[in-house]
């Protein structure tokens, strides 16, 4: 049975503020740790005037306190923008204070452009270490060693579950090679999902971490009573991802009667293959499109983004998802 868990964008919405994208963020994960999502996720972004997550490790910690046993984490934290010890002393303390409940994913993308790389101190070779990168984060959580001189106080001994993320095989080899969980980044970037997910279950390593591969994916979920209003509501994120490609990021935009009034040709077309991993409908089509999708790529768990305008709108849906579909809600058997 398969586990569901969110990603959320922590998205500022026209007529709204970062605190109500926050708030909204922790109230969303209070609810989805009663309707049985596994984990609930927010995402490094610098620069997006429509993104509050910035500050990913205050951000969780605001997340987690307003929820009880949900684990809560980063999808992820880009590791080339950070010292490793930072990152481990920052997760560490997360541990410290929401045990059991702190998840830790990696990327190595900046997430950003490249005026605020600059601004970040980030150089482009940063990403050339990210494998050394992650293997000293990861002896900064672990145990103490003998002799051992540097810890990243307090995080030792935490052992924060690390995850690699990716949208290409670069990371789905890195996992593997690690023995660590792997998060596909399909929401968005689907292209090579079924190779990546191959590559990463082939080429598995075991570790102390994870004795067998175990793999996510996004994807992207609107669910409504009917499909018609689940289309209504989805034009939100499609005006988003046309704007990506405007090279105009802004607040996230309410809902419109016609999407085809709002982009080109070439961009809607830009836009159906960065949303083609997407099911948007009534219950029954979201069940059936989510079970196509397991059917598909075999993956342990599905990390739902409904990018829905309203709040309580977006509460909906993701009851509904979790209605809709069967998934494990024992927080025990997952593997990661």
């Amino acid at each position: 049975m398969v586990q569901l868990s969110i990603l959320d964008l922590v998205r500022v919405r026209q007529g709204s503020s970062p605190r109500d994208a926050l708030d909204n963020a922790r109230d969303l994960a209070a609810h989805a740790e009663e309707w049985g999502y596994r984990r609930f996720w927010v995402a490094e972004h610098h620069n997006m005037q429509g993104i509050a997550s910035a500050a990913t490790s205050v951000v969780i910690a605001h997340v987690a306190a307003g929820s009880r046993h949900i684990r809560v984490g980063a999808g992820g934290i880009m590791l080339p923008n950070h010292a490793p010890m930072v990152i481990a002393e920052q997760f560490g303390t997360l541990a410290q204070l929401f045990p059991g409940r702190i998840d830790l994913g990696l990327g190595r993308a900046p997430g950003t452009d490249q005026n605020t790389m600059r601004a970040l101190r980030r150089s482009l070779t940063n990403s050339d270490h990210f494998p050394n990168d992650v293997i000293e984060l990861q002896a900064y959580l672990g145990d103490a060693e003998p002799g051992q001189s540097l810890f990243a106080v307090p995080a030792t001994g935490t052992n924060v579950p690390l995850w690699i993320l990716g949208s290409s095989t670069y990371g789905a080899q890195l996992a593997a090679a690690l023995g660590l969980p792997y998060a596909f980044a399909s929401h968005f970037a689907p292209a090579d999902l079924i190779p990546a997910l191959e590559l990463y279950r082939a080429r598995f390593q075991p570790s102390a971490q994870l004795s067998r591969p175990y793999a996510m994916a996004g994807l992207n979920v609107i669910a409504a009573e009917t499909d018609e209003e689940a289309r209504h509501l989805a034009t939100t994120q499609q005006m988003s991802v046309a704007d990506i490609f405007r090279g105009a990021r802004g607040l996230s935009q309410p809902p419109i009667a016609d999407i085809e009034t709002y982009w080109s040709p070439m961009e809607k077309a830009q836009a159906a293959r960065f949303l083609s991993r997407s099911v948007v409908g009534s219950p029954q089509t979201v069940r059936a499109g989510i079970e196509a999708f397991v059917a598909e790529t075999l993956v342990d768990e599905v990390m739902i983004v409904s990018d829905v305008f309203d709040h309580h709108k977006r509460l909906a849906s993701y009851r509904m998802i979790a209605d809709a579909v069967p998934h494990a809600a024992d927080w025990e058997k997952s593997a990661a």
